[in-house]
């Protein structure tokens, strides 16, 4: 049997629908949480680094060289990571449980080990 084969361009277009889906479940993490400051303002960072993953993603499509990709790529990975961060803050302080944050949190790990590969190949 033949390994499956997607084209890059399938790929990538998977990659921003799992980013901008990771995202929005993100803005539902975010509206379910506490009015407390540090709920808040974990919450406030979540958005933020979410969203910018998804965002830079987009760039990272039209890079125009190897080097702006992989530029461009490391900015998402970095964004992902913290987003990683501060849901295993909000679990951490209690403010949302682990069960809860599981599936967001096994999705995003996946996300940063795949776009990790893409970005190492790069380098190579």
């Amino acid at each position: 049997m033949e390994p499956i084969r997607i084209d890059k361009g399938e790929f990538a277009d998977s990659v921003e629908k799992r980013l901008k889906g990771f995202m929005l479940r993100c803005v539902q993490v975010f509206r379910s949480l506490p009015n407390s400051f540090e709920a808040q303002h974990f919450g406030k960072q979540l958005l933020r680094s979410s969203s910018s993953s998804a965002a830079n993603y987009r760039a990272v499509r039209r890079a125009r060289s190897q080097n702006e990709f992989f530029a461009k790529i490391s900015i998402v990975v970095e964004e992902l990571d913290e987003s990683l961060f501060w849901l295993e803050t909000l679990i951490d302080t209690e403010i949302v449980t682990e069960i809860r944050l599981s599936d967001l949190l096994s999705e995003g790990v996946q996300l940063v080990k795949m776009l990790s590969k893409s970005r190492n190949s790069v380098k190579k």
